[in-house]
C-alpha cells in the first residue's frame, strides 16, 4: 500500500498524463516526488507551473541519478514516452519506449523498485485478435506503426523476463483526453481539436469514413477522461494485484458523432458537423475501433466507476480549456 513516506518517481512528468498525475499525486497528500523528463518544451513548462517543489531530474541523467540515490525510491510511474504515432523511424520508438523503458524495469529490479509503465493500445493494431489484456496476445499482435510496435516490443519483452520487479504493471491507455495536452498539437486529442475548431469557426471537422463497414461519423474509440486513467494507475500500484498487462480505458466505444455533440453540448452551440477526407499519412493506419475489455482490472477488485463520454468533455471544458487552465 502507498503511503505519504514512500519516494515517487514520475517519468514524462512535462507531459500529458505524467504531468497530470504529479498533482493528483500532490493533491493525495504525496510529497516525496521526483518529477523526470527533458523540460527543455517551453509549452510543456506550463503543465508544471504548481508543481515547482518537485525535485526535477533530466531524463539523460536519470540512471545515473538512480545509482547515486540507490534504494532511495520505492515506486516509479513511467509515463515518459515518444508519443508522435506519426514519426515513421523506428530508431526513435526504440531509443525512448523500449531501450529506456528496459533500463528502468532493470534499476527497479535492482533496487526493489515497483512499477507501473505505460503500454498503449495501439499494440492492438486493427483488433483483428481483440483487444484482451491477457499475456498470449502480445506475440501475435500487429500495430499499425512504429510507435505502437515498440511499445509491443517492450510489453514481449517484459513478459519473458525471469527478473521481474516485485510488483509491476504494464498500462495499455486507449484514447486519453483531458487537461496539460495544451502542447500536443496534431497529436492533442479529438476533444481538444473540436473545442479549438468549434470556437474560431463555429462548426468541427470529423473524419470521413473509408471503410465500407463504416458511415460516416461512426468510427468508435474507448475515450477515457485523463483523470479516470490517474485513479487507475494509483489503484494498481496501491492495491498491487497479479503482476501483468492491464488495460486501461472505458470498456464503452463511443462513435465520434457522440463526441462532436457533447462538445457542442457543452458549449450551449448548435451542432455544426462537416466531414472531411482522412489525411493520407495516416488513412492506411486509421483504426475504425477501439474497446478496452476491462474485465481483467474488475476481476482484480477495480470499482470505480468512469466518467461518461458526455460527463468528462463538460468538466473539460467548462473547467479547463475555456480558460486555458492547467491541473
Amino acid at each position: 500500500m502507498l503511503t505519504a513516506q514512500d519516494r515517487i518517481v514520475v517519468t514524462g512528468a512535462a507531459g500529458f498524463i505524467g504531468s497530470y498525475f504529479l498533482r493528483f499525486l500532490k493533491e493525495k497528500g504525496f510529497a516525496n516526488l521526483i518529477a523526470v523528463d527533458d523540460f527543455s518544451n517551453a509549452e510543456k513548462s506550463h503543465n508544471l507551473i504548481d508543481k515547482k517543489d518537485v525535485e526535477r531530474v533530466h531524463r539523460e541523467q536519470f540512471e545515473e541519478w538512480l545509482e547515486t540515490h540507490k534504494n532511495s525510491i520505492t515506486h516509479i510511474f513511467h509515463f515518459g514516452a515518444r508519443t508522435d504515432t506519426t514519426e515513421m523511424d523506428y530508431e526513435v520508438h526504440k531509443k525512448w519506449n523500449l531501450d529506456y523503458s528496459k533500463m528502468v524495469w532493470n534499476k527497479c529490479v535492482e533496487q526493489d523498485i515497483k512499477l507501473v509503465y505505460a503500454s498503449s493500445a495501439a499494440t492492438y493494431g486493427n483488433g483483428e485478435f481483440g483487444y484482451f489484456d491477457n499475456h498470449e496476445l502480445p506475440a501475435i499482435l500487429k500495430p499499425l506503426n512504429p510507435y505502437g510496435e515498440s511499445k509491443n516490443n517492450f510489453d514481449i519483452w517484459a513478459l519473458e523476463q525471469k527478473k521481474q520487479p516485485k510488483f509491476w504493471a504494464g498500462v495499455k491507455f486507449f484514447n486519453v483526453f483531458g487537461p496539460n495536452e495544451y502542447h500536443k498539437g496534431r497529436m492533442a486529442s479529438v476533444i481538444f481539436h473540436a473545442y479549438r475548431q468549434i470556437v474560431e469557426t463555429g462548426g468541427m471537422k470529423l473524419f470521413r469514413s473509408h471503410h465500407p463497414d463504416f458511415k460516416d461519423g461512426e468510427q468508435k474509440r474507448d475515450f477515457i477522461y485523463v483523470s479516470d486513467v490517474a485513479k487507475l494507475c494509483f489503484w494498481l500500484m496501491d492495491k498491487t494485484p497479479e503482476n501483468g498487462l492491464y488495460n486501461v480505458g472505458t470498456g464503452q466505444a463511443r462513435t465520434f458523432l457522440d463526441l462532436g455533440k457533447a462538445v457542442f453540448s457543452a458549449l450551449d452551440l448548435p451542432e455544426n458537423i462537416e466531414f472531411i477526407d482522412t489525411p493520407i499519412d495516416i488513412r492506411d493506419n486509421y483504426q475504425y475501433y477501439t474497446e478496452a475489455e476491462m474485465t481483467k482490472v474488475f476481476n482484480a477488485g477495480y470499482e470505480e466507476e468512469f466518467y461518461t463520454l458526455e460527463e468528462a468533455i463538460k468538466i473539460y471544458i467548462q473547467d479547463f480549456l475555456k480558460e486555458k487552465k492547467y491541473y
